[in-house]
């Protein structure tokens, strides 16, 4: 078989089984890490935490740390402050001269932004980590136990949790680093991974003991899933490829010729970024209903507590292709395109250098972005429609949203990685016809 000989040659090459078994022992590690409860907490006594995070957005901070959320685990926070850094740091870069001028120096400037982004990183857990002891305190008491007292307790606490975030981040760079793939969207990816075969079996098990379809009705959601992770695929690896001539100096003349080259612009270069950005702003609401003392709400903001309504999911939808819009500005530079390709001595045919190739470049990417949000706002609204026809709420995560796209493009950017060592050594590449296009957006 083709997938045996594929995995023979794989095994083959030292360099990448080097690497696969390097990535998979940082993987162990991490995992193992989100079992290790916080010194003080009974694990017995976290019923009321993991049944907290079971949706909303404490749901995605679960699926993101691979459960460790819900354990209060040293590894709670996971790798989502970091994240949440990064992103800061990337908007920095469009409104800061400071941060522009770095992201122009290479090497060092790059250095320098991780060193900010590291900073704030810890920053952002000094903050979250006494919340997040707050909030596991209040649902220790609601299932009858008590987390430890005192302010000793709490800082030792936060000194863990920020140093078990921060040795997550180092696993990830260090599978970037020596293992295959990009680690911090890896270390992502196995956290939504680990709760599949859970999600799964609740599933199977309740279409079979309950009556509610049976065999059949599971089989139909397993086929419409590939269908939807189909779609995605084709969202992830979407592309209008913009021809580019350049010249060659030959005799001192400058003359055009020669295959010509493509600017691949990408239908969704925004990523999963808009629908995070949309999911934080929609839990607002709920987070003020829960933290007021009124006992009833207006019918307005009661539909913002129904991830399953018509208008929390047209809002949602909304969001999602507004903020596409607000991302895709501010990481696909056109004007910046049409001076390297200025400098380079390319250009557009049919379109003069510069000016008029930025405004191209910029007319393009405005239309392939709107079906482009279209769909992905479609796709992050897929989960609350297959909860509306009886799809458990944890299986229901894997039918869109944040997870599919992250879950998509990871493993299509790893099995990209794999493919070019095969490659390079002269080996048949994962599939016969074509190549695998992963991602050429920044990593998650």
């Amino acid at each position: 078989m083709r997938a045996v000989e594929t995995i023979k040659n794989i095994w083959k090459i030292e360099d990448l089984r080097s690497r696969i078994i390097t990535t998979l022992l940082l993987v162990a590690v991490y995992r193992f890490g989100s079992y290790v409860v916080l010194p003080g907490i009974d694990p017995q006594a976290l019923t009321a935490l993991r049944s907290q995070t079971n949706s909303g957005l404490l749901a995605l901070l679960d699926m993101f740390s691979g459960g460790a959320f819900s354990n209060a685990s040293v590894f709670a926070l996971g790798i989502m402050p970091y994240i949440s850094a990064s992103i800061v740091i990337q908007l920095l870069t469009i409104a800061v001269p400071k941060f522009q001028k770095l992201q122009k120096e290479g090497e060092s400037g790059r250095r320098k932004m991780n060193q900010y982004t590291r900073i704030l990183t810890v920053l952002i857990l000094f903050f979250q980590a006494p919340s997040y002891l707050i909030n596991l305190n209040v649902q220790l008491k609601q299932a009858g136990a008590a987390m430890p007292g005192g302010m000793w307790f709490v800082i030792s606490s936060t000194i863990i949790m920020t140093a078990g975030s921060m040795f997550v981040m180092w696993l990830g760079e260090r599978i970037t680093d020596k293992g295959i793939g990009n680690g911090i969207s890896f270390i992502i990816l196995v956290g939504i991974i680990a709760r599949l075969p859970k999600s799964i079996t609740q599933e199977f098990i309740l279409r079979t003991t309950e009556k509610t379809g049976g065999l059949v009705m599971f089989l139909a959601e397993i086929i419409f899933l590939l269908f939807v992770i189909a779609a995605a695929i084709l969202l992830v690896q979407g592309t209008r490829k913009v021809p580019v001539q350049y010249a060659k100096q030959i005799a001192g003349n400058k003359q055009y010729g020669g295959a010509r080259q493509y600017i691949p612009l990408k239908i969704n270069a925004a990523g999963v970024m808009p629908i995070i950005f949309a999911q934080a702003i929609m839990f607002i609401p709920i987070t003020i209903i829960g933290f007021s003392k009124v006992q009833g709400v207006g019918p307005f903001l009661q539909s913002f507590m129904n991830h399953t309504g018509l208008g929390y999911n047209i809002t949602f939808g909304v969001l999602i292709i507004l903020f596409t819009y607000f991302y895709t500005a501010i990481t696909i530079q056109p004007n910046q395109m049409a001076e390297d390709m200025k400098r380079n001595n390319g250009f557009i045919p049919g379109i003069k250098p510069g000016k008029k190739t930025a405004e191209y470049i910029d007319e393009i990417m405005s239309r392939i972005t709107l079906p482009g949000s279209i769909f992905l706002a479609i796709i992050a609204v897929m989960p609350a429609f297959a909860s509306v026809f009886g799809v458990s709420q944890g299986f229901s995560q894997f039918f869109g949203g944040t997870s599919l796209l992250i879950l998509v493009g990871v493993v299509l950017d790893t099995l990209q990685q794999v493919e070019s060592h095969l490659l390079m050594r002269h080996y048949d590449g994962l599939l016969k016809s074509g190549r695998i296009k992963g991602r050429t957006a920044a990593a998650y």
